[in-house]
């Protein structure tokens, strides 16, 4: 690799390691927002627990009943009591309409310069494909307030060297399809403003 490839290389890693230009402290997706939203109508919220009981009380039928385990009672309530749900990393809400935007943020490794394929072998953007499963979606969208057919309900914004990565960018742009504006690859060139900017211009207003 020559010199200015390693050189370029070297930039983008040592913006996106905590202590760069563009690492933890800029990244910081909930402090940014909170510094954004002071004297509006919106806040955020660190881990929402909306769905933190959303399969408590899901019901099945007696043939699946008759073929899982079953706890007794007060081992059910114990277990139930710690929350069978999900938990997004953050919410925004708009306290005039009461519509939420819920989000995830993810970091990632992935295939950059210098690096191989491989590199991008992690799975944390594949966990976040259950948000597109018809039960999920149906209950974010009841709780969310957001009807509108043209936008979903939650965003996800990607950190790491995932949101350079040739492959994972493609295989997340064909899942999101129309609703490109729903995810946000954070780049390490790029500043908590870019992030924001997003957040005004595509998705605030369907909180309005």
């Amino acid at each position: 690799m020559g010199k200015k490839a390693l050189s370029g290389r070297e930039n983008w890693q040592t913006e996106s390691r905590p202590g760069g230009l563009a690492g933890t402290a800029e990244r910081n997706l909930y402090v940014a927002f909170k510094k954004a939203f002071e004297g509006t109508e919106y806040i955020i919220s660190n881990h929402p627990t909306n769905f933190k009981h959303l399969y408590d009380n899901v019901v099945l039928d007696n043939e699946t009943l008759a073929q899982i385990y079953n706890p007794d009672e007060t081992t059910m309530l114990r277990s139930r009591k710690r929350g069978w749900g999900v938990l997004p990393d953050f919410s925004i809400t708009n306290t005039k309409t009461g519509k939420i935007l819920f989000g995830e943020i993810k970091r990632q490794d992935g295939w950059i310069e210098g690096g191989k394929p491989s590199d991008g072998r992690g799975n944390v953007h594949e966990r976040m494909c259950k948000l597109f499963t018809p039960g999920l979606l149906k209950a974010y969208r009841k709780v969310s307030k957001i009807d509108t057919p043209n936008i979903l309900p939650f965003w996800l914004v990607l950190q790491g060297d995932i949101t350079r990565d040739p492959k994972r960018n493609r295989e997340i742009a064909f899942w999101f399809d129309s609703y490109d504006k729903n995810y946000f690859m954070w780049r390490p060139n790029m500043t908590e403003q870019d992030l924001i900017d997003h957040f005004n211009k595509y998705l605030k207003p369907y909180l309005e």
